[in-house]
């Protein structure tokens, strides 16, 4: 492949190819953290043309034996709009990756159903994200790329991961890449998992050289980069934070916008959200819009419980609650986090906010909760006017409701415990074990007989 007119680009293709080929004799695959983003784009890009390059000069018998793992995380709650084109560019590098006969493979992750955002939002009832409370991270991105990265282990006894991290990014990033560094060596050993080595090729490059790189440098993969310059150019909301190095005259801005979870209540306010919809992507004003509220109905006492899910008292001195979202709270932002999906659907119709196994394990979880008076099934049909596709639960049908009432005569307490209880029954059939159910019964039984004294 053609030289790249930039002298340190060209040092890091150097680079790169002594490291895969020379420096290192292992066959420790190398792990790359692909985001869709630009600095992890230039990354994959200046490997993909270090791979190339060494096989054009050193054909057989030279072979590249080491994998080159493409890991990208979905959290689930992407920016919908960075997330279809990752969608895009991650199926392409599928395809070229095999069409160019290189040892390129790409690795999707999510988290555990049991650990997605919604789950734990409106099904235990955690409350959003904020800087002291950040359960996010580990959960939805940390964890699924880690359960990645050990398998590699297991299978392969050592890996390298690399990093599409830079020095000018932050001081904050810089004091925290440099601690690790080895003076004069080029891995350092990973933070927390052990047999794992660290690589920043790229640790040293300016934004302006970054941007460079995808106007002027063309997609060894074949997508048009420019689809991403006009995504960070439409999400800049501050043009100063825009320095770019500009290749002709469309190019005139491009920005430094961080994409991330469209849910993300860490951060004060959704930059590069409320860009895309000013430039062009209003469907996305009623996300924005129910991000923010989120962040506003957070410490709201009302909405949140006397006590946490290991049932240990939280309330302030003021008496103001501090424990998990009350049932009430959970049910009402999930039907609005419906209404939000019917309404982006009429235009986007491809875009879920909320899984079907997300909705129908909030069930599980409420009824273990013990909260029945309002099931996620009605949510769904007042919304949608239509039933949740489970194919997984069975639920009595109206003929068997209308039975068991006739049974059950004037004793409702008696046939909504019945019911509970079948609820219960139906909904662990999506759990890969009953774990629990017995204990969830006796529950539902005590509370019952509780009620009956009263």
């Amino acid at each position: 492949m053609g030289k790249i007119r930039n002298k340190r680009v060209e040092n890091i293709i150097s680079e790169l190819i002594d490291q895969y080929a020379y420096a290192d004799k292992s066959d420790r695959p190398w792990i790359i953290g692909f985001s869709g983003g630009k600095d992890s784009t230039v990354l994959l890009t200046l490997v993909w043309i270090a791979l190339k390059r060494f096989r054009e000069e050193n054909p057989y018998p030279y072979q590249l034996r080491r994998p080159v793992y493409v890991v990208c995380n979905d959290t689930m709650v992407e920016n919908p709009v960075i997330s279809s084109y990752t969608d895009d560019v991650l199926s392409k590098i599928e395809k070229e990756a095999r069409n160019q006969n290189l040892p390129i493979f790409v690795k999707r992750t999510t988290p555990k159903l049991e650990e997605s955002f919604w789950i734990n939002v409106l099904g235990k009832g955690y409350p959003v994200p904020n800087n002291t409370f950040r359960w996010c991270t580990d959960k939805l991105k940390i964890r699924p790329t880690s359960n990645f990265l050990l398998e590699q282990l297991d299978e392969r006894g050592e890996a390298i991961v690399l990093l599409g991290t830079r020095y000018e990014e932050s001081a904050t990033r810089e004091r925290s890449m440099r601690k690790r560094e080895i003076k004069g060596k080029r891995l350092s050993k990973h933070n927390t998992s052990p047999n794992t080595y660290v690589y920043a090729p790229i640790k040293e490059l300016m934004v302006e050289e970054i941007w460079y790189i995808i106007n002027a440098v063309k997609s060894p993969w074949g997508f048009d980069n420019s689809i991403l310059f006009k995504i960070y150019s439409d999400a800049s909301a501050d043009d100063y934070e825009c320095p770019t190095v500009v290749t002709n005259k469309e190019h005139k801005s491009c920005g430094q916008s961080r994409f991330g979870c469209w849910t993300c209540t860490v951060v004060k306010k959704d930059k590069s959200m409320s860009g895309l919809i000013e430039n062009g992507q209003e469907w996305m004003l009623p996300l924005l819009n129910f991000r923010n509220s989120l962040v506003e109905n957070r410490n709201i006492s009302e909405n949140r419980m006397a006590t946490r899910r290991n049932g240990m008292p939280a309330v302030t001195e003021d008496g103001h609650n501090q424990g998990n979202y009350t049932p009430e709270y959970r049910s009402k932002t999930l039907k609005e986090l419906l209404e939000i999906q019917k309404l982006v659907q009429k235009d986007k119709p491809h875009i879920n906010l909320i899984t079907n196994q997300e909705l129908i394990a909030i069930q599980v979880i409420w009824n273990r909760d013990m909260i029945f008076d309002k099931t996620v099934g009605q949510i769904y049909r007042e919304v949608f006017n239509k039933d949740i596709d489970t194919n997984n639960i069975k639920s009595l049908d109206d003929t068997e409701r209308r039975i068991l009432k006739e049974i059950c005569g004037e004793e409702v307490s008696y046939y909504n415990l019945i019911d509970n209880l079948i609820s219960l029954q139906e909904t662990k059939t999506l759990m890969i074990s009953k774990y629990g159910l017995h204990n969830d019964i006796e529950n539902r039984i005590e509370n019952f007989v509780k009620e009956l004294e009263q």
